[in-house]
């Protein structure tokens, strides 16, 4: 523990060893449909119903306060991912600004951010796929569900994560060209949704519009059932819809010019999908009294069989299909390179972080998939997913801290991006971070606690022995 404090310095891609450098192969166009890919997908295809269940109409405001959040950690991010362009995200951050032991923190909690949204992005998928497969091919469905519904393993998960793992295997670069096209489609499908469902908007579906209050409590939901309900209540799981921005800051060893992409992918990125998302969730609420789509698996598919128009939600569904493996590239592309860079600072085992000729890290990639299968296959998730909201609320506290500090610390250090009014946005993303953790389900808390604990033995029996930054401040 002596060496908790030690701080990483930034190493220049040329002194790195030929094994630990990656291939710069990305432009901004990339990174945006990297971000857009993350963002845009299982949240507002799913989401926008739990969030209903919870704040009513009001969801458009949770939309709102999530995005705002969410815009100012994203302005922190482009500012720091300018200044410290290698790959990490907020944990490379964290240990250059705060220390290892933080860094530590940082990068546990995207471990399981990433790990549980791959895997239940899997899992959404293999929801979708099984009753096709089922339909065409006679596919037993206790090979598509985990023994928590009775089954014996999720194969269709599995399958979907070893594909996804194969293309990042394969190349970065044609994996991004993919992403763009999927990602296009995507878009293009609740584009459709939003002009369909417009025609059927009735203001006063609106009414009332906070019937739940704003702040979390314990309440009533539309299903005459006790939840945890109120405008920040949803806000705390929506929050889920919005973020995957952070895993174009794990791109910056892999981006071609840094200085500008970064902040063009960024921003545009979350600028794109909050447009996006009041677009839908105000077309969705406006088209179906919210009570009839709460809680829904399948709330626009749902809406637009409800106003009659089976086709569009067939041609919804179908994109979904297609489309959410775009959220499994980016969040899996992100989780194995928060695991390289770990493990190229000797916080887990060096071995793992080793590139092929084409600067592909094999290696964590295989490792990664593995990991996520277990999780989609086996596991129950239903309970812990939000546990990937914790791990990234906190990731964001930390970048926005370190953006102040910098602030303090190196006022007049080169930056590439500055965020406007850095003291105001920092604060907000903090304090707006604590907010929302607070307004978790408790039982997420709590799970995110006992996972902090296990963390932090693994780091005390192992990455405080044998980092690289512990080892050079010895």
């Amino acid at each position: 523990m002596a060496r908790w404090n030690a701080k990483k310095a930034i190493v220049a891609e040329q002194d790195l060893a030929p094994h630990h450098r990656l291939a710069r192969s990305l432009s901004w166009p990339h990174l945006i449909a990297l971000g857009v890919g993350a963002i845009v997908g299982t949240g507002i295809l799913t989401l926008i119903g739990v969030g209903a269940a919870k704040a009513g109409p009001a969801v458009i405001l949770s939309f709102a306060i999530a995005g705002i959040i969410c815009a100012a950690a994203a302005l922190a991010y482009a500012e720091m991912a300018t200044m410290i362009p290698a790959s990490g995200s907020a944990y490379t951050y964290t240990y250059v600004v705060l220390g290892e032991l933080l860094a530590w923190i940082v990068g546990w909690s995207l471990i399981l951010e990433y790990s549980l949204v791959v895997s239940a992005v899997a899992v959404g998928w293999s929801g979708y796929a099984a009753p096709l497969l089922q339909a065409w091919a006679g596919f037993p469905t206790a090979l598509s569900q985990g023994p928590e519904l009775g089954g014996i393993v999720n194969l269709p998960a599995i399958f979907i994560i070893f594909v996804v793992a194969g293309l990042l295997i394969y190349g970065l670069k044609e994996s991004a060209t993919l992403n763009a096209i999927l990602v296009a489609v995507k878009v293009l499908a609740l584009v459709v949704f939003v002009a369909v469902a417009l025609p059927y908007f009735d203001a006063a579906h609106f009414e009332p519009f906070m019937p739940f209050g704003f702040a979390k409590h314990h309440g009533i939901g539309p299903d005459g059932q006790p939840a945890e309900v109120g405008v920040m209540a949803a806000a705390a799981i929506i929050f889920f819809a919005f973020y995957g921005f952070d895993a174009i800051a794990t791109a910056a060893e892999e981006t071609k010019n840094p200085g500008r992409d970064l902040k063009i992918g960024i921003v545009g990125s979350m600028f794109a999908c909050v447009i996006i998302y009041m677009a839908v969730a105000g077309a969705a609420i406006g088209a179906l009294v919210f009570s009839r789509f709460a809680n829904s698996p399948e709330p626009l598919a749902l809406i637009l069989r409800e106003i009659g128009q089976p086709l569009a939600a067939k041609y919804l569904a179908v994109s979904a299909v297609v489309a959410l493996p775009t959220v499994i590239l980016a969040f899996f592309y992100g989780q194995s390179r928060i695991f390289f860079v770990m493990a190229r600072d000797g916080l887990l085992p060096e071995a793992l972080a080793r590139v092929t000729g084409r600067g592909s890290p094999v290696r964590i990639t295989i490792f990664t998939a593995l990991v996520v299968a277990v999780l989609a296959g086996l596991i129950p998730l239903a309970d812990l997913a939000a546990l990937a909201n914790a791990g990234t609320l906190t990731a964001f506290i930390a970048v926005c801290a370190c953006m102040l500090v910098m602030r303090r610390r190196a006022p007049d250090a080169e930056r590439l991006f500055r965020t406007p009014f850095a003291w105001p946005v920092g604060i907000v993303g903090i304090l707006g971070c604590l907010y929302l953790i607070y307004s978790l389900p408790q039982k997420t808390q709590i799970w995110f606690a006992c996972a902090h604990v296990v963390g932090i033995i693994i780091y005390l029996l192992y990455g405080a022995r044998r980092s690289v930054a512990g080892r050079e401040g010895a």
